[in-house]
Order: structure tokens, then C-alpha cells, then sequence
């Protein structure tokens, strides 16, 4: 019972999304089948030049995104979990307390257009290099490789790089997958910095398009050459196929590091 409550919103937009614009608005209840099979809102999403530059602009933010999170929280990490490092326990403070307090989004936002990053894909990117959460539970699996291997490698001359990049992370692989789905949600699905900091509609990214598809009902250009009934018509059902494109790539991610989430998310959960 549980499953079809948690699948069921996720089938309805799917039959929603492959359903007969003129059939759909009229259909009342559960939705069990697409209402006469129909693939026209997705041609007319895969049509809106505003989709694909979405799209382009989340890969962008993506892939640099999670990469440079992964290496600044593996960074930090690895400093925060040597015993050796003076004010260690300084800094783990001073790190925690992030958690609870903030500058707010009005320093912020003088911050990020003081370093000129206003309209430029990477405030989206270096403001949030590192998430306080996650580096937490990075330092803990960190904490778990055997300090003998470290002392091993530095006798054969590994400087600290060496250790990080071909001792500890190569062991660390559970916490690493789980970063990068972290990260990957958190970038895929961002949209709120992105409205404040980027002002060319050309930056947006795809899940700020989307949130004006639905929130601004801004489906005119995807329904271009019908009537105002057809277009109420079609912007359902493109809405629904938005959704579906906005949202299938995360979940095609998802089952590639499942067998990595439960591991790594126990890692830090048992030691602190």
C-alpha cells in the first residue's frame, strides 16, 4: 500500500503526460492509463528552445558543480579528520556552527556581485562549494581508513595529495558515491539562487524554466497556431511532460549508486 502511494503521483503525471489534451482536462478521479495515447506535449516541449537551453545550462552546473564540490569536501575532510592538524577542534566548531547560523541571502547576494558573479552560471556553482552536512560525513569515513596506511605511504615519500587522492578516497568510494548523488539532486534541482542571482533568461536552468512553466502557466509558446481553448488544453498536458523531462534523468541516476547510499550514509551516521 505504502509503494502505491509513493509511486502513484509519479504514474499519474506519467499518464497524464502521454494523454489526449481534449481527454485529460475532462477526466475526473484516478488516472490508471494515458487517456488516448499521445506523444504531441513532449514534441512541443522538445520544440521550446527555453527547454533545451535549460538543459544545457543544468548540465553545465552539474557536472562543474559536483565536481568542484567533491574536490573542496574531500579537501576540507581529509584536514578536518588528521589528528595531527593544530586547532583541529577549532575548526570542526567554527565548521558545525554554519549549520545553525548564516550571513543571509542579503549578504550573500553583496558577496556574489562584489566578486562579479552576478548573471554568470558559476554563482550557481562557488557560492556553495561545500556543504557543511556533507563534509561531515565525508570526515567521518575519512576517519575510518587505518592511520597505517597513511603512515606506510609516508615512509615510502607520499606527500599529503598522494595519500588523499590515491589512498583514502580510493577507499572511500560508499561516501564518495553518496556525495555525488547529494550533490547531483542539489544541483539538478536548484532553482531558487538561480532566480536571484541570474538575470539573462538565457542562464536560467532547467528547473527554473520549469517553475515558471508551472507556477506562471507559461505554456503560450509551447502551444503556438491553436486557439485559447486548445492551448488550456495542450499547456496541461505539456505541463505534465515538463515534469517528466525535468525529472526522469535524476531518477535514471538513482539506481546506480543505491548499492553505495545505504553504506555510505551508515558511515556517518555510526561515527562522529
Amino acid at each position: 500500500m505504502l509503494v502505491v502511494v509513493t509511486l502513484y503521483p509519479l504514474l499519474y503525471v506519467t499518464f497524464a503526460s502521454f494523454s489526449d489534451a481534449g481527454q485529460l482536462i475532462t477526466h475526473k478521479g484516478f488516472l490508471i492509463k494515458p487517456l488516448g495515447f499521445s506523444i504531441e506535449a513532449y514534441k512541443s516541449v522538445f520544440n521550446n528552445p527555453a527547454i533545451l537551453n535549460g538543459y544545457k545550462n543544468t548540465i553545465f552546473i552539474l557536472f562543474f558543480g559536483v565536481i568542484t564540490n567533491l574536490v573542496v569536501t574531500a579537501l576540507g575532510a581529509y584536514v578536518l579528520s588528521r589528528k595531527n592538524v593544530m586547532w583541529n577542534r577549532v575548526f570542526i566548531f567554527v565548521v558545525v556552527l554554519t549549520m545553525f547560523f548564516s550571513g543571509g541571502l542579503i549578504p550573500l547576494y553583496l558577496v556574489v556581485k562584489g566578486v562579479g558573479l552576478i548573471d554568470s552560471l558559476w554563482a550557481t556553482i562557488l557560492p556553495f562549494a561545500v556543504n557543511t552536512f556533507n563534509l561531515i560525513i565525508m570526515r567521518t569515513a575519512f576517519m575510518a581508513v587505518p592511520e597505517s596506511l597513511e603512515e606506510s605511504a609516508k615512509m615510502d615519500g607520499a606527500n599529503h595529495f598522494v595519500i588523499l587522492f590515491r589512498i583514502i578516497i580510493p577507499l572511500s568510494m560508499p561516501v564518495i558515491a553518496v556525495m555525488i548523488l547529494y550533490y547531483a539532486v542539489e544541483k539538478w534541482n536548484g532553482w531558487f539562487y538561480a532566480s536571484i542571482f541570474l538575470k539573462d533568461r538565457d542562464l536560467y536552468p532547467l528547473q527554473l524554466t520549469l517553475r515558471e512553466i508551472l507556477i506562471a502557466n507559461n505554456t503560450d509558446s509551447m502551444s503556438s497556431g491553436a486557439n485559447a481553448a486548445e492551448q488550456f488544453q495542450i499547456g496541461e498536458t505539456i505541463k505534465y511532460a515538463t515534469i517528466m523531462v525535468a525529472s526522469v534523468p535524476i531518477l535514471i541516476l538513482y539506481p546506480f549508486v543505491q548499492k553505495y547510499f545505504v553504506k555510505g550514509v551508515m558511515i556517518g551516521a555510526v561515527k562522529g
